[in-house]
């Protein structure tokens, strides 16, 4: 059997690398930079204010409860032309630039408004800077704010969208065709089900499992056990998408025609991997277009999507982490495993005193 991290590896130095295109920012969740991004301003770009209130000269408050003369009022997305001299103040909006001469800003709920006056009333005294954002405290001006190879996720979004980046530099979407295959395999909304027939679950764990990690999915349906069907469609596939897939098919038994049908469509090769669950696999191409041919139990399809797939198809897009984060923990449950294998249990997990601790999920069949 082949060790799984030489099956990674031979994937991983044979699958290309997506094109390079900028997409807008409704479009590029999920995607991968392809270049270093910069701040090409300070963020935020101007000193303002972090909370409703009064902009003041700190020294002017020292000794609070004082009064201050308020001459002008700024909102956010304004400017006051007034300036904060001895004894004044101007009424201040979160987000509203800071007036030239203040210093701090005294939040609202410490200030009384007196009568019908211009004047306020400040009840405690504050320090520079007090309530402040500076030009620059998140992100200044030159900053590399995303690395290429980073994937691009919510915030990421925001961050490229306040530094002015509507329309980043990222490698393609991948399209993917997903396929199921087998004449047991029936469609999931079949209401009576014939002798021996399974309802497909495959393919909506692909499609699920593609479009988390950002694939564009082209689903092909059900394929019966007939290599020439087989073979028509994956060429049919390979001028339309960048990578198939297929759930079923790549066992060992007189049936499992996905492999007979790459006698016509492809170049690849069956692979006995040192992996439980999914130890049977597929990979190669076919006109070029590179394939995954996966087995056909639900947990061996999603055991083989993570260990092959997804850390294929972020290569692909140019992503620099390929793999989940894994964390160390005991596993309070007593197990038996084939110790020529790398073995994926199914847990409950939590972290308790400082340490994660892993209880069997149940029975791990495939």
């Amino acid at each position: 059997m082949r060790p799984l991290i030489s099956a990674q590896r031979e994937i991983l130095d044979s699958l290309p690398m997506l094109p390079e295109v900028h997409v807008g920012l409704e479009e590029a969740l999920g995607l991968v930079v392809a270049k270093d991004v910069w701040a090409s301003h300070d963020l935020p770009p101007f000193e303002n204010s972090a909370m409703d209130g009064f902009a003041v000269r700190s020294i002017d408050v020292t000794d609070a409860p004082v009064e201050l003369e308020v001459v002008d009022e700024v909102a956010a997305g304004q400017a006051s032309s007034a300036s904060v001299t001895c004894g004044g103040a101007i009424k201040i909006m979160t987000g509203a630039p800071m007036p030239v001469g203040a210093d701090a800003v005294v939040k609202v709920e410490d200030t009384e408004w007196i009568g019908e006056t211009n004047r306020v009333r400040v009840l405690s005294s504050v320090d520079p800077g007090t309530a402040v954002r500076c030009a620059g405290g998140d992100v200044p001006k030159g900053a590399i704010v995303l690395r290429k190879g980073d994937r691009l996720g919510p915030s990421h979004l925001g961050v490229l969208a306040s530094v002015g980046e509507a329309f980043p530099l990222v490698r393609r979407r991948p399209v993917v065709a997903v396929i199921s295959t087998g004449d047991e395999v029936v469609p999931p909304e079949t209401r009576n089900l014939g002798p021996g027939k399974i309802r497909d679950s495959n393919r909506f764990i692909l499609r699920a499992l593609l479009e988390e990690v950002g694939a564009a999915v082209v689903d092909r349906g059900i394929l019966p056990d007939d290599a020439a069907i087989v073979s028509r469609v994956l060429n049919q596939c390979a001028g339309e998408v960048d990578v198939i897939v297929t759930s079923g098919g790549v066992s060992m038994g007189e049936y499992d025609v996905v492999k007979e049908a790459f006698r016509n469509a492809g170049s690849v090769d069956f692979w006995q991997v040192a992996l439980q669950p999914a130890k049977p696999f597929g990979f190669g191409n076919v006109d070029g277009v590179p394939f995954f041919g996966l087995p056909g139990n639900p947990v061996s399809v999603a055991v083989a999507f993570e260990q092959y797939l997804r850390p294929g198809l972020l290569s692909m897009m140019g992503a620099t982490a390929l793999f989940r984060p894994r964390q160390k923990g005991v596993l309070i449950d007593s197990v038996r495993t084939d110790p020529a294998k790398e073995v994926f249990l199914r847990v409950h997990a939590s972290y308790e005193r400082g340490r994660w601790v892993a209880s069997l999920s149940g029975s791990q069949s495939s």
